[in-house]
This record gives structure tokens, sequence and C-alpha cells, in this order.
């Protein structure tokens, strides 16, 4: 239901946790974080001009040792029951990776693991609508991620939200606000971790 090729030498985006704005012009640059969370990124800045969907390079599901930043097209949308499952190794000095449920134009999911927050370990959960950052969700109990050590995570689409396991223990869920599954159409993965797998199948 999807298709996807892989590439090499784009640049990274900038993200809303990067703070600052990138070296390279060509890079896309995202809206900032609310500034109303803790640790945030420096406070609001004015309206972001690109859109939320960077052109990235893209891998068919299944394949192995994949390059980061990754990207799969989902030519026909979300459905209740739909499982995205990532394998991969955090990164020794890992600062954040990132997970994106992507429209064409927002982010429907956006799923942020920062080792140091402002001295803190925590997972940003948010969306993107019209090229504005929704409210965020910080609270957790738990903080499954180890740098150098090796993950297995899966998102699990349903009619009403998202939820997350991590090496087969539920972590979180997230309520869709974005209701139209069908206009989901890329999944993608950024930042410090080297990527080993990726699948997408039915549960």
């Amino acid at each position: 239901m999807w298709f996807s090729g892989e590439g090499s030498g784009q640049s990274d985006p900038v993200w809303p946790d990067s703070g600052g704005a990138a070296s390279n012009p060509n890079q896309p640059v995202w809206p900032n974080s609310q500034s109303g969370g803790s640790g945030g990124w420096g406070g609001p800045s004015p309206a972001p001009t690109p859109t939320p969907t960077p052109a990235l390079p893209s891998t068919p599901a299944g394949r192995r040792n994949l390059t980061v930043p990754h990207r799969m097209n989902i030519l026909n949308g979300a459905y209740d029951g739909q499982l995205f499952a990532i394998k991969g190794v955090i990164k020794p000095n890992a600062k954040r990776f990132v997970v994106d449920i992507c429209t064409k134009g927002d982010i429907a999911f956006h799923f942020n693991p920062r080792f140091n927050d402002g001295g803190r370990q925590v997972i940003v959960r948010n969306s993107c609508r019209n090229k504005k950052w929704d409210k965020e969700e910080r609270e957790l109990s738990g903080f499954p991620f180890v740098p150098g050590e090796q993950f297995e995570m899966e998102i699990l689409c349903t009619s009403s939200e998202y939820k997350v396991s991590v090496n087969g223990s539920p972590l979180l869920t997230f309520k869709h606000r974005i209701s139209d599954l069908r206009s989901i159409s890329s999944f993608c993965i950024y930042h410090d971790l080297d990527l080993i797998s990726v699948d997408l199948r039915t549960q």
C-alpha cells in the first residue's frame, strides 16, 4: 500500500528543539516549540513558512541498516489496526530522536524523546496543524530509551488514538488530533539513532 526508495546526502531538517537556525540555508526550518512547556527552546517565534513534511529519502519496509533521516511514503493513508514497527540503536551521545506520522501538510503525531531537557529525560508528544504546534504532552512516569542500547518500538493506530509500546511494554497513548486517518501520507524518523529496520503492517 506504500512505496519508497533509499537515498543519502540529504540535509537533516532543523527541528523545534534544535536551539537555533540551520547552518545550511537550504535546510528547511521547522516551527519552534511552544514556550509554555518546561525546558522550552527559546520561546515563541514568528509563524513558520515551510511545509511540515520535508523531502527525505524513503526506504521500503523490511530493509535493514537504514539511512537516517528516513521516510516511508503511505499511499492510501492509515487505518484502525495499522502498526508502525521500528527497531534501532540509540547513539551513545544521543540528545534526541524524532518519529513523526504526517499528512501532506501537517504532523498528526510527533514523538520526541529528549535525553537532557533541562536536566530531565522527557518524551514530548505533539501535533502540528497549519504550520503551528499544538499543546505539548510531556507527563510520563518512565523513559525506556538508553544511549548505546537497542530498542524495539511499535506505534499502533486505532480509531481514536496512537498506542506506543517499547520493548514489549505499553508506554503511552496519544489521542488523534487529526482524525482523518486517510490523510496520513508518510512516516518519518530523524536524529540520534541507528535504524535497523522499519515495518508497516496490520496488527
